[in-house]
Formats: structure tokens, C-alpha cells, sequence
């Protein structure tokens, strides 16, 4: 019988019979940290896929709601100067226009200035020859003549009847009809005397002299034109045009809310566009006194001083008024008006929320408009709002944008 060893365990069998390992043993702690690294991976897993979900589901929960708030523009009232300066366009034209006829009928004789000639008043511009006038005036004088001899013998024999009348050398009757004959021999030489005088200034028309100191700005005659005096069916012949120069005068058409302040004495800068570095005064003189229904405006003239000629008639020109306010108005730009039922009216913002304010306006500057009433220095007035804004409305106000340098 074979002896078993001495260090074999006891009880036979060699591991069927032997204890369970300890707690602690190396197998047990790595079965532990399998689970860890399992639940390890697992929250890496939540943490790296449902929480970033999460965040973006709520950013943009929150996103809609902001975008859900509309965004707008604001902009503060500005406010006016007390002198305001009013520009309107204005049109040049000569302080004094005339076309020229000829007052009597004939033949152009001569003609001494063209187009662009500078004349002074009674300067001989043409001679029309008129023969017919002239021999009517030669036929005339005769006739005069005739009539004062006959004034000259009715005077002495009315004087030599009366002077029979004394001794009763004639009758009553033939003194009356002595000095009858005496009135009519006058009043025939008044008569006569009158026909002269309308002959001599018919024939003093032949000369063509000017009636101020302008520029000759048009002639439409040459040496041979049959000139036609004028009739109500035949119209005269224009022979010049001549127009003032070194003043002008230029008319503006004022608006009715500029109206009050446009008076006679202020004064006005012109600038044109012929030279557009240089500035010209004038004075307002008068005024229409009378809003045009048609158009709604003042017409007013300035007075403008062109001693050079530098300054043409018939020009357009923007006419600059320094006029006084008298309140105290603030400016907005036109964008920003709504146009209500209840009247004209501003959004703006106060705590986040739409405040509709009623304005008064003013007078309109183009691109802005100046309020009169309404509005304050600190209101932040919306541009460009929807027609759909209203009082109470939630709203952010946008950042403002920095201007390129």
C-alpha cells in the first residue's frame, strides 16, 4: 500500500475538500472594478451625449424667446437752435423788364446797339423814318397859322364892336355876334394847337431812346423794316428788349408755416450753382400779404444789389433765411412719425416697453422734422416703426452700430 506524503492535506482528495478563498482576494476586487469602469463609462456617456443636448434644447428654448421680443433702433430728439435756418429755392429775375415798340409807324432809319450793350436812360437806340408824319405835321403848323390869323382878326373886330357899342354906332346884336365869332376862332386854335402837339409827339417816337440803364438783351430790327406802330387787330414789332441789371429781384414762394416769420428787413444768403463757393445778400422788401390758395405759400421779394453784372437775370438760386423759432422745439428724423386716426403720433421706449407719445409738428426740414410738443430731451424715439407697434409692447433696443472710420 503506498504511503501517502507527509505534507498532503488531510481528509484525502486533494482539492475537493479545500476552503474558499478570502474575502479580498484578487478576484473579487477586480470584479468590483469592472463595475466602476462600467459605471464610469456610462456617466461619460450621459455627460458627453444628453447633457450637451440638454444645454442646446434650453439655448435655444431661450433664444426664441429673445428673438420673439422684436429688436429696435432709437434714436434721442435733437434739440433746435433758436435760429433756424430756412433754404428755398428761389428765382432771379431783373429789377426792371420792358420790351420796346415803336409808337409811330415807318421805316427803320438806323440802329446804334446790338444784343449785350450796356446803355444809359435816353440813350438813341434807333431812328424810325416816318415822311408821313412829318408832312402832317408840316400841314398843321399851316393850319395853326391860318387859325390864329382868323383868332387875331376876330379879336380886333369883337374889340372895335364893343368899342362902337359906346356911341351906339352898332347894335347889341352885332357885338354878340362879333365876340361869338372871337370864342370860336379860339377854341378852333386850342383845337388846332392839340392836333400839333399829338403830331410833333408821334413824330418825336421816330427816335427809339431807352427808358433806364440796363443791357440790351434782344433787337429784332435792321436798317429797311417796315415797322407797324401796333393796332387792336395788328400787333407791333418788338425793335428791343432791355432789362435792369444792377439790381435784381428774386421771388420765393415761402410755405404757410414759415409765413409769420418772413417779414420785410430780414435778411437772406443766395448761392448758386454757376458759383457754388460764393454767397450773396439780399434783403426781403415786401411780401404778397396773402397765402396763395392754390399753392399754400407766401410770395415775398428780395431785394439783391448787382453792381458788377456778375449775377444773371432768369437764374435759379437757393435762398438760406436765418429765421427765430420762438419755442422750444426739438428735431426727430421723418422716419420715425406714424400717422394715426387719432393724429400724428412718436413710439418711443421707456423700461423696455413702447410708449406712443402725440406730437405737434413743426416746420419740415426735408429728411427731419421739428416737434413743437410731445416730446423731451431724453425720450428714445423708435426709427422706422411698424405700423402694428402699441403702447406696452415689450421690445429690446438694438446695439448701437459704430460708424466705419
Amino acid at each position: 500500500m503506498a504511503r501517502m506524503p507527509d505534507d498532503a492535506p488531510p481528509g484525502g482528495g486533494a482539492g475537493r475538500d479545500a476552503p474558499a478563498p478570502p474575502p479580498g482576494t484578487p478576484r473579487r476586487r477586480r470584479r468590483w472594478v469592472v463595475i466602476g469602469l462600467a459605471l464610469v463609462a456610462v456617466g461619460a456617456a450621459f455627460a458627453f451625449g444628453a447633457l450637451p443636448r440638454i444645454r442646446a434644447r434650453s439655448q435655444v428654448r431661450d433664444e426664441t424667446d429673445e428673438l420673439a421680443i422684436p429688436t429696435v433702433s432709437v434714436t434721442h430728439p435733437e434739440r433746435a437752435t433758436p435760429d433756424q435756418e430756412l433754404v428755398l429755392p428761389g428765382n432771379v429775375v431783373a429789377y426792371g423788364d420792358t420790351p420796346l415798340f415803336a409808337r409811330t409807324s415807318g421805316y427803320v432809319e438806323r440802329w446804334n446797339v446790338d444784343i449785350g450793350a450796356r446803355v444809359k436812360q435816353g440813350q438813341l437806340l434807333a431812328v424810325i423814318a416816318t415822311p408821313e408824319i412829318d408832312q402832317q405835321v408840316q400841314q398843321a403848323r399851316s393850319t395853326l397859322a391860318v387859325g390864329q390869323a382868323n383868332l387875331r382878326l376876330a379879336q380886333e373886330t369883337a374889340q372895335r364892336f364893343i368899342e362902337l357899342r359906346a356911341t351906339r354906332a352898332v347894335s347889341q346884336q352885332d357885338v354878340d355876334n362879333a365876340v361869338g365869332a372871337l370864342r370860336a376862332n379860339q377854341a378852333t386854335v386850342r383845337a388846332e394847337q392839340a392836333t400839333l402837339r399829338q403830331l410833333e409827339q408821334l413824330q418825336a417816337f421816330e427816335q427809339v431812346r431807352a427808358p433806364f440803364d440796363g443791357i440790351i438783351t434782344v433787337r429784332n430790327i435792321d436798317v429797311g423794316d417796315l415797322i407797324n406802330a401796333g393796332a387792336s387787330a395788328t400787333p407791333g414789332t418788338e425793335l428791343f428788349h432791355i432789362v435792369q441789371s444792377d439790381k435784381l429781384r428774386v421771388y420765393v414762394n415761402v410755405p404757410e408755416p414759415s409765413s409769420q416769420v418772413t417779414q420785410p428787413g430780414l435778411a437772406a444768403d443766395l448761392t448758386f450753382a454757376i458759383l457754388p463757393t460764393r454767397r450773396f445778400t439780399g434783403t426781403l422788401v415786401r411780401t404778397a400779404n396773402a397765402i396763395d390758395p392754390a399753392t399754400r405759400t407766401l410770395r415775398i421779394e428780395i431785394l439783391v444789389h448787382n453792381p458788377t453784372g456778375i449775377l444773371f437775370a432768369g437764374a435759379y438760386t437757393q435762398v438760406h433765411f436765418k429765421v427765430p423759432i420762438g419755442r422750444d422745439a426739438f428735431l426727430i428724423p421723418v422716419a420715425a412719425l406714424l400717422f394715426r386716426r387719432e393724429g400724428l403720433h412718436v413710439a418711443t421706449v421707456s423700461n423696455g416697453k413702447v410708449v406712443m407719445k402725440a406730437v405737434t409738428p413743426g416746420h419740415d426740414l426735408g429728411d427731419r422734422i421739428e416737434i413743437v410738443h410731445g416730446l423731451t430731451a431724453e425720450d428714445a424715439v423708435v426709427m422706422n416703426p411698424p405700423d402694428s407697434i402699441t403702447t406696452g409692447e415689450q421690445v429690446q433696443i438694438a446695439s448701437p452700430v459704430r460708424p466705419p472710420y
